[in-house]
């Protein structure tokens, strides 16, 4: 289940790291930097779609962990990537309701 994590994440990681990579390269250090914000959102939610995999747990726990896994990754994410102005727990919370919405 690990290795099929690392794919389902790790290639999109690559790939779009590689493009962030090449924008940096070209003097698009804006738009690497959001790509690679998109990249690692890519990465968590690509792996962590093999909790759906566990028959073991029924689709709510499934459901509650994916998002749980999702608060605490791709939120923070958000947070730093750059596309939201923090300046303070009221832009952070907003950003949560951005991301509870979604």
């Amino acid at each position: 289940m690990l290795l099929n994590a690392l794919l389902r994440g790790g290639l999109p990681f690559v790939v779009m790291s590689a493009i962030a990579a090449f924008l940096n390269m070209q003097g698009n250090a804006e738009q690497a930097r959001g790509t690679f914000f998109a990249a690692l959102i890519a990465l968590f939610v690509g792996a962590a779609t093999v909790i759906y995999q566990i028959d073991s747990w029924r689709l709510t726990k499934q459901s509650v962990v994916h998002f749980l896994l999702m608060l605490l990754t791709v939120y923070p994410t958000l947070l730093f990537s750059g596309w939201f102005e923090i300046d303070s727990l009221i832009d952070a919370l907003h950003v949560l309701l951005i991301f509870l919405f979604v």
